[in-house]
This record gives structure tokens, sequence and C-alpha cells, in this order.
């Protein structure tokens, strides 16, 4: 069976050596032999986690990964240039839950679950001790899911 690596975390980042921490298990899961990796966009950690596998598509051409967006406008060509793409994620595949009726404000929380529902492994950046936040209610998700949970936190 082919392994789904999701990722879920904090918009903000408190910890400094997170970035080294996302690099060991990342390339730890790919020589595992996880190729597919889920990432959303709104935050630090997002923002992190897809720097660094773009940098470790580099070195391992063949993996894929997917960044999970929660509304249209996020890849849409700018009106005042339509020459150039206005996406900055050109070079990896977009995905789009039907979450288009939601609220704005849930569409984080429902695409979290997506990722989670089409994973088996993830990997986040969640302070446990919080008892609110679209960023625990998907740990608990996984938890309660019985993903493999690798907190990084």
């Amino acid at each position: 069976m082919k392994k789904i690596v999701c990722f879920i975390g904090h918009r903000s980042i408190c910890n400094n050596n997170i970035k080294l921490y996302l690099y060991k298990e990342i390339k730890k899961q790919i020589e595992n032999g996880c190729k597919h990796f889920m990432v959303g966009t709104h935050g630090d950690f997002d923002n992190l986690v897809l720097y660094v596998l773009r940098e470790l598509k580099k070195n391992y051409k063949d993996i894929l990964i997917e960044v999970v967006i929660t509304s249209l406008n996020q890849i849409k060509p700018k009106f005042y240039d339509l020459s150039k793409k206005a996406t900055p994620y050109n070079d990896v595949k977009t995905v789009m839950f039907d979450i288009e009726n939601l609220h704005y404000k849930r569409r984080i929380i429902a695409s979290n679950k997506f990722m989670i529902d089409n994973s088996q492994i993830l990997i986040c950046y969640v302070d446990t001790k919080k008892t609110f936040g679209g960023a625990i209610i998907a740990f608990n998700y996984a938890t309660k899911k019985g993903l493999h949970v690798v907190n990084l936190f």
C-alpha cells in the first residue's frame, strides 16, 4: 500500500530548530518508502514544510507534493498581470477538496480532516496543551483515527 504523509501545524512557529527536525523526519519517511506528501497553505508551518519538500525534491525526484488549497483565489492569475503565473504552487500539484459550500473559516478544518482521512502518517507541529484551534482539532482527529503521528512541537 502506498503511504501518504500529511502535515498539520500551528500558524506560528516558536521553535528555531523545526526546519532541521522537518528535514530529518521527511527524509526518514522518504527512505522508508513514502513518496506522496500533502500540505496546506495557511501559516508558517505549512510554508516551512513546502520549502523543505521542495528542497528534498531536488534529490528525490520521484516524490509527489500536493498542496491543499482552501480557495480557488489562491491559484487564479492576478488581474493586472495575466502573462505571469500568479500561483506560488506552479511546481507542485494543487488539490482542493469539496469544501466550497462551507464558510471560509471552516474550510481549513475540513481540509485538514480530508488530508488525515487520505493519509497514513501525520507529521505535525502541535502544542497538545492547547484546548482549541484547528491544529489541535486535527491532531485529536488523527489520533482517534489511529494515524501514525510524529509531533515535532
